[in-house]
């Protein structure tokens, strides 16, 4: 079930993730925070940003997108200059790629076999929604 995310703690990932996020990005998330998106013959769950609203939202967003990049960043083939935005359950992850100070509005996937990164969509609203 969707929960509508507040700003400020959309402020509180871009802090943590030294980058602003895409416009694109953050309205949906904000709508949503999280849930699933189809891509590559794949359903991926969408990693929602931390909200510490309440123990409900707060567990709901546990496995948020500073921790769950974090994780990815543990990889030696995961690229410093991305961020885990979702997962498809085999390790691959859905990625956006920070440019100067800011992440951009393009989905990469990226797998955690080969280390390949390779665009997807021009932004996460390009991606079925589920």
């Amino acid at each position: 079930m969707p929960f509508p995310l507040a700003e400020n703690y959309i402020r509180d990932a871009e802090v943590a993730l030294e980058g602003k996020l895409p416009g694109r990005y953050r309205n949906w998330i904000a709508r949503s925070n999280g849930g699933e998106v189809e891509a590559q013959d794949d359903t991926w769950q969408v990693h929602p940003l931390e909200d510490r609203t309440d123990r409900k939202r707060s567990a709901r967003s546990a496995n948020h997108v500073v921790w769950e990049t974090e994780q990815a960043r543990k990889w030696s083939a995961f690229p410093i200059n991305a961020i885990a935005i979702a997962s498809n359950g085999t390790g691959d992850r859905l990625v956006l790629l920070q440019q100067d100070s800011a992440f951009a509005d393009a989905v990469y996937l990226w797998s955690h076999e080969s280390g390949e990164l390779r665009p997807i969509a021009e932004s996460i609203d390009d991606l079925a929604i589920e």
